[in-house]
């Protein structure tokens, strides 16, 4: 029983085998998907809404990714009607992308500074993407008040991971904690608060080692926990039952 928090289902290297994809995930133990929406094109948000009409596991976000923040006049329509739909749990993944620029900067701030006021309005966890950008994005993410979310793919240090904690976000470990020269990623693993860890995927990108170059998939989200296992000198069923828990808490999301 594995909830893979941050997985990205709609993408186009799922057109052809979705069925099978979502197949193997229960096959491998996944119990729960959050599959996130930030393209808002008309294929996508068909595909999205019929994700989570007809599989009652897997759940959505939504939120305009920090490199379509130019595009937010466009987007922020789609945004509000997609986030009107049954089952979304989460507002993201926005937040603040330094290493590709693909909007500028005080944009990407700006649109991420609107969408969290949303996510406050409409009482929603947040999804959270920083990449080269993790100061500023806490300092936002303070200055609006935000203490309920998860830092995705978490990839900061051991003192910005206690910042992120003292806001009351938690942290989510993706397949990167499995390469060999990840040790302060490792480190992270070891060391956050059990009842503030998740794991994710963040599939169809970063498989982790074992199947390292090949399109990830929820399925491989056990390579995580396994990694994680190790590190803490847990079992997987134990590091996979805490996870989900506290998966399953932030999204609010209740039964089994």
């Amino acid at each position: 029983m594995i909830f893979d928090s941050h997985a990205h289902l709609t993408d186009p290297q799922f057109k052809k085998d979705r069925a099978q994809v979502i197949e193997n995930a229960l096959t491998h133990g996944v119990s729960q998907i959050l599959t996130v929406c930030s393209f808002f094109t008309e294929r996508e948000t068909e595909d999205f809404a019929t994700l989570l009409e007809h599989h009652d596991f897997i759940f959505g976000s939504a939120g305009i990714h920090p490199h379509d923040a130019k595009q937010w006049d466009k987007l922020w329509p789609r945004l509000e009607k997609t986030l009107q739909m049954e089952k979304i749990v989460a507002l993201g993944e926005i937040g603040l992308d330094y290493h590709y620029n693909n909007s500028p900067r005080e944009t990407q701030k700006e649109v991420f500074r609107q969408q969290l006021k949303l996510a406050n309005t409409r009482e929603l966890p947040v999804v959270i993407h920083s990449r080269e950008a993790m100061e500023e994005t806490l300092d936002i993410l303070h200055s609006e008040g935000i203490n309920s979310g998860v830092i995705h793919c978490f990839s900061g240090s051991e003192d910005e991971m206690k910042v992120c904690l003292n806001l009351g976000l938690h942290i989510s470990v993706a397949g990167p904690v499995t390469f060999t020269k990840a040790s302060t990623l490792q480190r992270i693993a070891q060391t956050v608060p059990l009842d503030k860890l998740l794991v994710e995927t963040d599939c169809p990108y970063l498989a982790p080692q074992p199947v390292r170059g090949k399109r990830n998939e929820p399925a491989f989200v056990r390579y995580v926990v396994e990694k994680i296992g190790q590190l803490r000198g847990m079992a997987p069923e134990q590091v996979a039952e805490i996870t989900t828990q506290n998966a399953r808490r932030l999204f609010g999301i209740t039964g089994s």
